[in-house]
């Protein structure tokens, strides 16, 4: 959320940087922001005044009582003052929730660097890593081949559960903790703090750490309860310190969040319903980083790096887009994706993003497992038909080597 303090004392500045997202509605949101924030003012300033008159008075009504004179008038003044200040807190109370939710809902000041742009069309390719395969036989949709080695079942999951959820089983069950089991073990190789969190979160922290209409686009809240599935790990860490003051000398605090995540959105309908791809459930491995300002950017490209160490180690081609302006969610400041290579489409696919969030929190993607089992059964599979494994999965699968049909 931005400090009403900096659009107070750079007022210029925000409203330029703002503009470079170029969404007029956002412009609107600022004006009432300061709109607000100046009738808040004048009503804290008048209540102020009002409060100080009524300590004189009540001072003077205490004088002429111990000269034992008439002091009515006085309470008569106070009384009005007393009216004035319960007609006012009302108005009170209302321009300072709507001043609040304006000021969560404006975007983060963004980093110079992010590219100037409508849409994802104008997002800009910073890194190209690996020769994008393509096959001289037909890849088969992940879902499908998935489905042939008997490794997944989509059929029975819609039956119980709807559009957007799977059964995994034997190998690409193991393959998908695989995923798991490496992406920790290079994190923890490199100083981060392994968390397991809740998978349910408050109204209240929920809303420091991501955009409020997600609330109603992304979320599944818990019927009758105060309480909201978490879409990523990065919630309830970024969270974890609500209310707090973190010791600088502490600081970076460096955490790999091991969790499933649950989301209401999904992917496109026809073959990719019965797939992995944009799904309502997924295991994630998420970096998340508490930092000071000065440093934070160094973190940004660092958490960037992890994740393209575990796409290189995968031996996976994916490049690396800087999100441009008209494409940034509103909490971030910078964001790059980490996009896979699908040999069935011939294009990248977004498998991992990584996020500036404000002035000292970052997150990023260590590995989705659902996306990179997908980005696997298309770049690993064989026109016989079976799968091979990546070499670095292969001690987590108990020295299999390929996946093949059940005989």
């Amino acid at each position: 959320m931005l400090g009403i303090k900096l659009i107070r004392e750079k007022p210029d500045f925000v409203k330029a940087n703002l503009e470079r997202r170029n969404n007029p509605e956002i412009l609107v949101l600022l004006e009432e922001v300061v709109s607000k924030d100046l009738r808040q003012r004048e009503l804290i300033q008048k209540s102020e005044a009002l409060r100080k008159r009524r300590n004189d008075l009540t001072k003077d009504a205490d004088e002429l009582r111990k000269q034992k004179k008439d002091f009515s008038h006085i309470v008569k003044e106070v009384k009005k003052i007393n009216s004035g200040l319960a007609s006012s807190e009302p108005e009170l109370a209302a321009i300072q929730a709507g001043l609040r939710n304006s000021l969560m809902s404006l975007p983060n000041i963004m980093h110079e660097s992010v590219p100037i742009g409508k849409d994802d069309s104008e997002n800009v390719v910073v890194k190209t890593h690996g020769k994008p395969a393509k096959p001289a036989f037909e890849v088969k949709h992940h879902g499908q081949i998935a489905a042939s080695l008997d490794i997944a079942d989509f059929e029975r999951a819609v039956k119980i559960s709807g559009a957007g959820f799977y059964f995994l089983k034997g190998d690409l069950a193991l393959l998908d903790f695989a995923l798991q089991n490496f992406a920790i073990g290079m994190l923890v190789k490199k100083g981060y703090t392994l968390i397991e969190p809740p998978f349910m979160m408050g109204r209240k922290p929920y809303e420091g750490v991501t955009d409020l209409h997600d609330f109603e686009n992304v979320m599944y809240k818990i019927d009758g309860e105060d309480l909201y599935l978490i879409a990523t790990s990065e919630h309830p860490m970024g969270a974890m310190y609500m209310d707090e003051t973190i010791d600088e000398g502490n600081l970076p605090i460096k955490f790999a969040g091991i969790s499933a995540c649950f989301r209401r959105e999904i992917g496109k309908h026809g073959l990719d319903e019965r797939g992995l791809f944009r799904v309502h459930q997924f295991n994630k491995i998420e970096q998340f980083v508490f930092c000071l300002p000065e440093d934070s950017w160094k973190y940004h490209e660092g958490i960037r790096k992890n994740a393209e160490e575990l796409l290189e180690a995968l031996e996976i081609p994916y490049n690396v887009t800087n999100i441009c302006t008209g494409d940034l969610g509103t909490v971030a400041a910078k964001k790059y994706d980490l996009n896979g290579w699908s040999p069935r489409e011939q294009k990248y696919i977004e498998l991992m993003s990584c996020s500036k969030d404000c002035l000292h929190t970052l997150n990023s993607t260590m590995v989705a497992t659902t996306r990179a089992l997908r980005i696997i059964l298309e770049n690993y599979q064989t026109k016989e038909g079976t799968v091979k494994i990546p070499k670095v999965l292969q001690p987590y699968m108990y020295g299999k080597k390929e996946i093949m049909p059940k005989k």
